[in-house]
Order: structure tokens, then C-alpha cells, then sequence
């Protein structure tokens, strides 16, 4: 199975589109957090463009753990997410917050709308080693199989200017290695944690 989680109006062709909200396309409806409609080491490949800012910091940890369990050995996790570095570079540089706004904050046209959490490339990629995903690497949107639906994974300053535009979009993927680490397992403190 090759799931897109968070999938939006963006629908792929040859995926398994997923969605809280009943739209146009979406094949199942369910919660992204929690995937109760997939069964465990079931997806080969899920893709959540512009998803994981939406949950909040005390629980992202445990949605990565969710999206572990429903992989495959091996299978990999394509996220997207606002990359919080290139934020700040766009902004220290032009002095433009209404650039960026929607990056940190969301679009904010529905109640899913919201950003709650902010990553950059160092702090995403810890958290996928804690959660038993090795062999982290940027992926390049032009390269995927879903390069022709333009989706977040594509965001670039100025304004569509993909050629020579800054991408503001942190684009990671990660191989399941090993199961996640239980939700009893003491970690140590996350320090995201309130």
C-alpha cells in the first residue's frame, strides 16, 4: 500500500488517499494521529506532505510512532513539513512577515488548519532515529512519482518561482528499521515536552 496521509484536495493516482475530512477523491476517512483503519506493517510507503505541524508538540512524537507501526520493514516515510531554517533566513532577509505567516501559523480556513509545531532538519531527524527509522535523506519533489501534483512538498519564496525561489519545504525520508519504541519505554525527557 502506498498511503497519503493528510492528503487535502491532492489526490494521487496508484495511492491510497487519506483524509479526516470527506472530500472529493479520498478514498478513506480517518484520523492521521491515529490510522485506526490501517492495519499495522501494511504500507510500503506513506507520504505526509505538510501534515505533521498540524499536531501539537506533546503529541508528534507518538503520531511518527503510529506512522511506524503501519509500515513495512523497510518501508519508508516521506514527510514534508514548513522548514522553520529557511523561514527564518526568508524573513531576516526581506523583513516580510506576511511571506511567512502561513508557514508558522496555517492557513487557517478550517479547525485542521493550524500550525502547532515548528522543525527544522536537525531537530525531525533525532526524532525519526528515536522512533527506529534509519537512512534520513532529503528527497527532491521532482524526482517522486507524484511530481505532478503540485502539493506543500513544493513551496518555494517568492511565490511559485520554483527555478530560482528559495524551497521553503523540509523534505525527509526515512527507512523503518526497527519497531518504535513503546509509549512506556523510558526515553528520557523529551524536551519537547511540556
Amino acid at each position: 500500500m502506498k498511503l497519503h496521509v493528510g492528503c487535502g484536495n491532492v489526490i494521487l493516482p496508484g495511492w491510497t488517499n487519506l483524509d479526516i475530512e470527506k472530500l472529493p477523491g479520498v478514498d478513506i476517512i480517518d484520523d492521521v494521529t491515529t490510522l485506526t483503519k490501517i492495519p499495522n506493517n501494511s504500507c510500503d510507503i506513506i507520504y505526509a506532505s505538510h501534515v505533521l505541524e498540524h499536531v501539537g508538540r506533546n503529541e508528534f512524537e507518538d503520531v511518527i510512532r503510529t506512522w511506524n507501526k503501519k509500515l513495512k520493514k523497510n518501508g519508508t516515510l516521506r514527510i514534508a513539513v514548513p522548514d522553520f531554517e529557511k523561514i527564518i533566513t526568508w524573513y531576516q532577509k526581506t523583513k516580510q512577515i506576511i511571506d511567512i505567516v502561513g508557514l508558522v501559523s496555517g492557513g487557517q480556513k478550517t479547525k485542521y488548519d493550524y500550525h502547532k509545531m515548528i522543525y527544522d532538519k536537525k531537530s525531525l531527524t533525532e526524532i525519526l532515529l528515536k522512533m527506529g527509522f534509519q537512512n534520513i535523506q532529503e528527497w527532491d519533489w521532482r524526482q517522486t512519482d507524484h511530481s505532478k501534483f503540485d502539493d506543500y512538498s513544493q513551496s518555494y519564496l517568492p511565490h511559485m518561482e520554483k527555478d530560482k525561489g528559495l524551497l521553503m519545504s523540509l523534505n525527509l525520508e526515512a527507512i523503518k528499521i526497527n519497531e518504535p519504541p513503546s509509549e512506556q519505554m523510558k526515553l528520557g525527557k523529551s524536551p519537547w515536552r511540556s
